[in-house]
């Protein structure tokens, strides 16, 4: 499983999301930027490659009002 805090892709549907954590069976992962987490089941979690990590911090910065929209 990745990391608490790091980007993984959900091989489901191909949604990223940032790892918070396990509840039960399942990964927890939330979209960049915030918003509702989302179960995952731990087979279909996959690393996110660096250019998706790149667009999703690039979404949390944007979210957070420090770039201009």
């Amino acid at each position: 499983m990745p990391e608490p805090g790091t980007f993984a892709v959900d091989g489901r549907d191909g949604r990223v999301g940032r790892v918070m954590g396990r509840v039960g069976p399942y990964v927890q992962l939330r979209p960049p930027g915030g918003g509702a987490e989302w179960d995952c089941p731990p087979e279909a979690v996959r690393p996110a490659s660096p250019g998706l990590v790149l667009r999703a911090r690039v979404t949390e910065i944007n979210r957070e009002g420090r770039l201009p929209s």
